[in-house]
Protein backbone atom coordinates (compact mmCIF):
# COMPACT_ATOMS: atom_id res chain seq x y z
CA UNK A 1 0.00 0.00 0.00
CA UNK A 2 2.69 2.20 1.08
CA UNK A 3 4.43 1.58 -2.02
CA UNK A 4 1.43 2.80 -4.08
CA UNK A 5 1.01 5.80 -2.92
CA UNK A 6 4.53 6.54 -3.06
CA UNK A 7 4.13 6.01 -6.77
CA UNK A 8 0.78 8.16 -7.25
CA UNK A 9 2.88 10.55 -5.45
CA UNK A 10 5.38 10.57 -7.80
CA UNK A 11 2.95 10.13 -10.65
CA UNK A 12 1.17 13.16 -9.74
CA UNK A 13 4.41 15.52 -9.02
CA UNK A 14 5.31 14.30 -12.12
CA UNK A 15 1.85 15.62 -13.78
CA UNK A 16 2.00 18.88 -12.04
CA UNK A 17 5.50 19.53 -13.72
CA UNK A 18 4.61 19.02 -16.95
CA UNK A 19 1.44 21.25 -16.40
CA UNK A 20 3.46 24.16 -14.71
CA UNK A 21 6.04 23.85 -17.48
CA UNK A 22 3.59 23.05 -20.61
CA UNK A 23 6.34 22.52 -22.98
CA UNK A 24 5.65 18.91 -24.43
CA UNK A 25 9.41 19.01 -26.09
CA UNK A 26 10.67 19.17 -22.50
CA UNK A 27 8.14 17.03 -20.02
CA UNK A 28 5.21 15.72 -21.43
CA UNK A 29 2.99 14.50 -18.92
CA UNK A 30 2.10 10.72 -17.53
CA UNK A 31 -0.92 9.79 -20.27
CA UNK A 32 1.42 11.00 -23.41
CA UNK A 33 4.06 8.62 -22.34
CA UNK A 34 1.21 5.83 -21.35
CA UNK A 35 -0.24 6.36 -25.02
CA UNK A 36 3.06 5.94 -26.66
CA UNK A 37 3.70 2.86 -24.52
CA UNK A 38 0.12 1.60 -25.46
CA UNK A 39 0.65 2.87 -29.53
CA UNK A 40 4.64 0.84 -28.99
CA UNK A 41 3.75 -2.67 -27.10
CA UNK A 42 1.25 -4.14 -29.68
CA UNK A 43 4.04 -3.68 -32.69
CA UNK A 44 6.33 -6.38 -33.83
CA UNK A 45 9.47 -3.60 -33.47
CA UNK A 46 8.87 -3.27 -30.05
CA UNK A 47 9.14 -7.15 -29.10
CA UNK A 48 12.01 -7.22 -31.22
CA UNK A 49 14.10 -4.29 -29.52
CA UNK A 50 13.12 -5.61 -26.66
CA UNK A 51 14.19 -9.50 -27.15
CA UNK A 52 17.65 -7.93 -28.83
CA UNK A 53 18.90 -6.08 -25.87
CA UNK A 54 17.35 -8.11 -22.87
CA UNK A 55 19.71 -11.42 -24.64
CA UNK A 56 22.37 -9.19 -24.90
CA UNK A 57 22.55 -7.36 -21.69
CA UNK A 58 21.70 -10.45 -19.76
CA UNK A 59 24.00 -12.45 -21.46
CA UNK A 60 26.69 -10.06 -20.56
CA UNK A 61 25.23 -10.16 -16.75
CA UNK A 62 25.23 -13.87 -16.37
CA UNK A 63 28.79 -14.00 -18.01
CA UNK A 64 29.97 -11.44 -15.54
CA UNK A 65 28.51 -13.23 -12.78
CA UNK A 66 30.30 -16.86 -13.28
CA UNK A 67 33.42 -15.24 -14.15
CA UNK A 68 33.81 -13.14 -11.29
CA UNK A 69 32.47 -15.81 -8.91
CA UNK A 70 35.07 -18.39 -10.50
CA UNK A 71 37.96 -16.10 -10.35
CA UNK A 72 36.98 -15.14 -6.45
CA UNK A 73 37.01 -18.06 -6.02
CA UNK A 74 40.58 -18.80 -7.54
CA UNK A 75 41.68 -15.33 -5.68
CA UNK A 76 40.26 -16.83 -2.45
CA UNK A 77 42.29 -20.11 -2.66
CA UNK A 78 45.92 -18.51 -4.29
CA UNK A 79 46.76 -15.38 -2.53
CA UNK A 80 48.77 -14.83 -5.92
CA UNK A 81 46.03 -14.40 -8.05
CA UNK A 82 44.68 -12.20 -5.66
CA UNK A 83 47.38 -9.76 -6.20
CA UNK A 84 47.54 -9.91 -9.72
CA UNK A 85 43.83 -9.43 -10.24
CA UNK A 86 43.54 -6.60 -7.98
CA UNK A 87 45.00 -3.99 -10.62
CA UNK A 88 42.39 -5.19 -13.48
CA UNK A 89 39.69 -5.01 -10.65
CA UNK A 90 40.36 -1.70 -9.80
CA UNK A 91 41.23 -0.46 -13.94
CA UNK A 92 37.37 -1.75 -14.63
CA UNK A 93 35.71 -0.24 -11.70
CA UNK A 94 37.70 3.16 -12.28
CA UNK A 95 37.09 3.57 -15.96
CA UNK A 96 34.02 5.80 -17.32
CA UNK A 97 31.68 3.58 -18.98
CA UNK A 98 31.96 5.66 -21.87
CA UNK A 99 35.46 5.26 -22.26
CA UNK A 100 35.00 1.56 -22.64
CA UNK A 101 32.39 1.83 -24.81
CA UNK A 102 34.23 4.01 -27.17
CA UNK A 103 37.44 1.52 -26.93
CA UNK A 104 35.28 -1.32 -27.35
CA UNK A 105 33.96 -0.23 -30.52
CA UNK A 106 37.43 -0.64 -32.00
CA UNK A 107 37.35 -3.62 -31.02
CA UNK A 108 34.13 -5.35 -31.13
CA UNK A 109 30.74 -5.16 -33.87
CA UNK A 110 27.96 -3.15 -32.14
CA UNK A 111 25.61 -5.74 -32.21
CA UNK A 112 27.77 -7.35 -29.42
CA UNK A 113 29.18 -4.37 -27.46
CA UNK A 114 26.47 -4.31 -24.95
CA UNK A 115 27.13 -7.91 -24.47
CA UNK A 116 30.76 -6.81 -23.17
CA UNK A 117 30.27 -3.61 -21.48
CA UNK A 118 27.42 -5.54 -19.50
CA UNK A 119 30.63 -8.08 -19.02
CA UNK A 120 32.98 -5.50 -17.59
CA UNK A 121 30.36 -3.41 -15.06
CA UNK A 122 29.22 -6.48 -13.82
CA UNK A 123 33.06 -8.73 -13.13
CA UNK A 124 34.16 -6.47 -10.47
CA UNK A 125 31.14 -6.02 -8.29
CA UNK A 126 30.22 -10.10 -8.20
CA UNK A 127 34.42 -10.76 -7.56
CA UNK A 128 35.03 -8.21 -5.10
CA UNK A 129 31.89 -9.21 -2.85
CA UNK A 130 32.33 -13.03 -3.29
CA UNK A 131 36.18 -12.46 -2.15
CA UNK A 132 35.05 -10.80 0.64
CA UNK A 133 32.12 -13.34 2.16
CA UNK A 134 34.93 -16.50 0.86
CA UNK A 135 37.50 -14.27 3.02
CA UNK A 136 35.22 -13.91 6.37
CA UNK A 137 33.82 -17.59 6.62
CA UNK A 138 34.03 -18.45 9.49
CA UNK A 139 37.78 -20.12 10.57
CA UNK A 140 36.53 -22.13 13.19
CA UNK A 141 34.63 -23.98 11.24
CA UNK A 142 37.09 -24.60 8.59
CA UNK A 143 39.49 -25.75 11.04
CA UNK A 144 36.32 -28.40 12.61
CA UNK A 145 36.39 -29.20 8.72
CA UNK A 146 39.95 -30.00 8.56
CA UNK A 147 39.98 -31.97 11.64
CA UNK A 148 36.87 -34.41 10.40
CA UNK A 149 38.49 -34.59 7.36
CA UNK A 150 35.01 -33.16 5.52
CA UNK A 151 35.53 -33.04 1.63
CA UNK A 152 35.42 -30.41 -0.47
CA UNK A 153 32.01 -30.59 -1.26
CA UNK A 154 30.57 -31.03 2.07
CA UNK A 155 32.28 -28.08 2.82
CA UNK A 156 31.41 -25.89 -0.13
CA UNK A 157 27.32 -27.18 0.22
CA UNK A 158 27.51 -26.87 4.26
CA UNK A 159 29.79 -24.41 5.23
CA UNK A 160 30.55 -22.02 1.71
CA UNK A 161 27.29 -21.49 0.33
CA UNK A 162 25.45 -20.74 3.07
CA UNK A 163 27.49 -18.37 4.07
CA UNK A 164 28.24 -16.56 0.86
CA UNK A 165 24.51 -16.61 -0.33
CA UNK A 166 24.13 -12.86 1.11
CA UNK A 167 27.14 -11.61 -0.49
CA UNK A 168 26.04 -13.20 -3.92
CA UNK A 169 22.45 -11.72 -3.73
CA UNK A 170 23.79 -8.65 -2.93
CA UNK A 171 26.35 -8.97 -6.00
CA UNK A 172 23.84 -9.84 -8.58
CA UNK A 173 20.96 -7.14 -6.75
CA UNK A 174 23.06 -4.26 -8.09
CA UNK A 175 25.65 -5.49 -10.62
CA UNK A 176 21.49 -6.38 -12.47
CA UNK A 177 20.49 -2.93 -12.91
CA UNK A 178 24.32 -1.44 -13.85
CA UNK A 179 24.51 -4.23 -16.24
CA UNK A 180 21.31 -2.87 -17.81
CA UNK A 181 22.47 1.32 -17.65
CA UNK A 182 25.69 0.56 -19.10
CA UNK A 183 24.28 -2.09 -21.61
CA UNK A 184 21.50 0.40 -23.08
CA UNK A 185 24.64 3.50 -22.93
CA UNK A 186 26.36 0.75 -25.30
CA UNK A 187 23.61 0.74 -27.71
CA UNK A 188 23.13 3.90 -27.85
CA UNK A 189 26.47 5.07 -28.28
CA UNK A 190 26.72 2.05 -30.91
CA UNK A 191 23.06 2.44 -32.51
CA UNK A 192 23.16 -1.71 -33.12
CA UNK A 193 20.09 -1.92 -35.60
CA UNK A 194 17.10 -3.37 -33.98
CA UNK A 195 18.21 -2.38 -30.49
CA UNK A 196 16.36 -0.44 -27.42
CA UNK A 197 19.07 1.60 -27.99
CA UNK A 198 18.86 2.55 -31.75
CA UNK A 199 15.18 3.85 -30.41
CA UNK A 200 16.43 5.66 -27.26
CA UNK A 201 18.16 7.20 -30.33
CA UNK A 202 16.08 7.60 -32.34
CA UNK A 203 13.51 9.45 -30.34
CA UNK A 204 16.62 12.49 -29.49
CA UNK A 205 17.34 12.86 -33.16
CA UNK A 206 13.56 13.57 -33.75
CA UNK A 207 12.49 15.15 -30.75
CA UNK A 208 10.47 12.47 -29.78
CA UNK A 209 10.01 13.02 -25.96
CA UNK A 210 6.81 10.83 -25.61
CA UNK A 211 9.13 8.03 -27.10
CA UNK A 212 12.29 9.26 -24.67
CA UNK A 213 9.99 7.93 -21.25
CA UNK A 214 8.08 5.29 -23.15
CA UNK A 215 11.75 3.44 -23.83
CA UNK A 216 13.06 4.44 -20.65
CA UNK A 217 10.17 3.19 -18.09
CA UNK A 218 10.60 -0.08 -20.34
CA UNK A 219 14.02 -0.10 -19.42
CA UNK A 220 13.47 0.55 -16.09
CA UNK A 221 10.57 -2.38 -15.73
CA UNK A 222 12.73 -4.95 -17.40
CA UNK A 223 15.82 -4.10 -15.03
CA UNK A 224 13.06 -4.23 -12.33
CA UNK A 225 11.84 -7.75 -13.31
CA UNK A 226 15.12 -9.40 -14.44
CA UNK A 227 16.41 -8.61 -10.76
CA UNK A 228 13.61 -9.91 -9.46
CA UNK A 229 12.93 -13.33 -11.41
CA UNK A 230 16.90 -13.84 -11.31
CA UNK A 231 16.96 -13.55 -7.36
CA UNK A 232 14.03 -15.17 -6.81
CA UNK A 233 15.17 -18.21 -8.78
CA UNK A 234 18.83 -17.94 -6.84
CA UNK A 235 17.44 -17.69 -3.33
CA UNK A 236 14.74 -21.01 -4.76
CA UNK A 237 17.53 -22.94 -5.96
CA UNK A 238 20.22 -22.25 -2.93
CA UNK A 239 16.62 -22.80 -0.64
CA UNK A 240 16.02 -26.43 -2.82
CA UNK A 241 19.69 -27.22 -1.52
CA UNK A 242 18.77 -27.26 2.14
CA UNK A 243 16.21 -29.42 1.90
CA UNK A 244 18.99 -32.25 0.71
Amino acid sequence: MEKAAAVLAALLLWQLLAMAINNRLLLVTPFVVLERLFRMIPTGDFWRSVAFSVSRILSGFLIGSFIGTLLAVIAGRFRIADILLRPYMAAIKATPVASFIILCLIWLNSRNLSVFISFLMVLPIVYTNVLLGIRSTDKQLLEMADLFNIGWWRRLRYIYIPHLTPYILSACTVSIGLSWKAGVAAEVIGIPTGSIGERLYEAKEYFSTGDLFAWTLVIIALSILAEKIFVKTLTYLLNLRETY
